[in-house]
């Protein structure tokens, strides 16, 4: 009788990620409509261009968010192999004692792997939910100093549009004022710790099956004696 599908496949998933929040928040923007008193004067429009992916991959900030979760993501995976190692033996040992067990001990021990083996997803899924979560708490910060920046600069210089880099094919460099807001930043924010924190994940035990398992074939069922 076969406990386990052929190999047991990893189930370590990919924990690192790449601080990308600013970059994607403001890169759907759609550009505003020019402004109509303007149009209708006749006067020249005051337009800035911003490079939000310079923001995102040089700032200060960014790239000490970004250090921070790779190396959260790296301390994750390894302990979850760690953990993997000792589910894969069980998996090995019950699949070699599946024709010697009696169906109710084998029943059994296949129910108290999957538990584990669900309660070994949760633990995966949990980590890869805190470091999106800290990414995007730190992506909401960055991009709310950033926004302040760019008020103030349109203030003081009373512009009508600020255009994201991201959405304009050609543009004279005099309107980009990338630098500019990113020495700001700098200033402003120069260090930025995340907070990592796991959560439970909530799961319903009579439904839930892990996706280790889920390739599983199930046992045969016995026969009722007549």
């Amino acid at each position: 009788m076969s406990v386990l599908r052929a190999g047991f496949a990893p189930l370590v998933l990919l924990l690192s990620l790449p601080f990308s929040g600013v970059a994607a928040a403001q890169a759907q923007q759609t550009p505003p409509a020019p402004a109509a008193g303007h149009a209708a004067s006749g006067q020249p429009l005051n337009v800035l261009v911003v490079d939000t992916r310079t923001l995102r991959d040089k700032s200060k900030a960014a790239n000490m968010v970004s250090e921070q979760l790779k190396k959260k993501g790296a301390d994750y995976e390894k302990e979850m192999r760690r953990q993997e190692q000792p589910l894969q033996q069980e998996g090995e040992a019950l699949q070699r004692q599946a024709s010697s067990l009696s169906p109710e001990t084998l029943n059994q021990k296949k129910r108290d792997f999957e538990r584990k083996l669900r309660e070994y997803d949760r633990a995966v899924q949990a980590k890869r939910q805190a470091l999106q979560r800290a990414d995007a708490e730190a992506s909401e910060k960055i991009e709310a100093v950033i926004l302040d920046i760019i008020s103030d600069i349109v203030k003081e210089r009373k512009v009508d549009l600020v255009f994201p880099r991201a959405q304009l094919v050609v543009f004279s460099p005099a309107f980009d004022v990338t630098d500019e807001v990113l020495q700001k930043l700098n200033e402003r924010l120069p260090s930025l710790t995340v907070d990592i924190v796991e959560q439970p994940v909530a799961t319903n035990e009579a439904t839930t099956q892990p996706a280790s398992a889920a390739a599983q074939p199930a046992a045969p069922k016995k026969k009722e004696k007549k």
